[in-house]
């Protein structure tokens, strides 16, 4: 089976980042973007959804929720740990999401943490434009990419929001949100969230 580009690293480390992903609630993690995600009920996408944190807090929100995950030792643990009904587990990964986009469905939200920057330049065009396929119109996109030192073992590409702007434009999708923020966590790293909107 083909490796998903930017999954390096996480498998071996699924037990450690199980415990660290956990730790930060889905409210606060979302609390500058929050405002904008649509009413529910809602059908919402969670690209990348780890741990299942935020899968969750959707779905305790009153969305339908369709978590991707391709790394199995992530998608089995956040299934344990988060056994809401209205999440649907997904084994598929960027650029194509083949298995989502063969379910005929479209997204009024698509979120999608801390996974861009593990794509190269042309994979990740190719990503949005997928992600963009998926949302209705007027639906929303909010994503984080990290910036600063790369750990060991792992792929992951320094992207300006101007870029996913940028990206997004040509796409149909208008920013709506950006901010960048020093990790609390983690000396030397910053995270640059964006929420961009389709038009419709």
């Amino acid at each position: 089976m083909a490796i998903v580009p930017g999954t390096a690293g996480y498998a071996d480390e699924a037990p450690v980042l199980l415990d660290r992903y956990e730790r930060r609630d889905f409210a606060s993690v979302h609390s500058k973007t929050i405002h904008l995600f649509p009413a529910t009920p809602a059908d919402a996408l969670d690209i990348g959804a780890g741990t299942g944190r935020d899968a969750a807090g959707l779905a305790q929100r009153g969305y339908d929720v369709v978590a991707v995950e391709p790394v199995a030792e992530m998608r089995e643990g956040a299934m344990r740990l988060h056994p809401e009904p209205n999440i649907t587990w997904v084994d598929d990964g960027l650029p194509d999401l083949k298995v989502v986009s063969g379910l005929g469905l479209s997204f009024d939200l698509v979120i999608m943490n801390a996974v861009l920057m593990h794509l190269d330049p042309d994979t990740r065009a190719k990503a949005l434009t997928t992600v963009a396929s998926l949302l209705r119109p007027g639906g929303i996109l909010e994503l984080s990419v990290r910036h600063g030192p790369v750990p060991e073992g792992r792929t992951m590409y320094d992207i300006p929001g101007a870029e996913i702007t940028q990206l997004g434009q040509a796409l149909g999708l208008e920013t709506i949100f950006e901010d960048e923020a020093p990790s609390g966590e983690q000396a030397g790293i910053s995270w640059t969230r964006m929420v961009l909107r389709k038009l419709t």
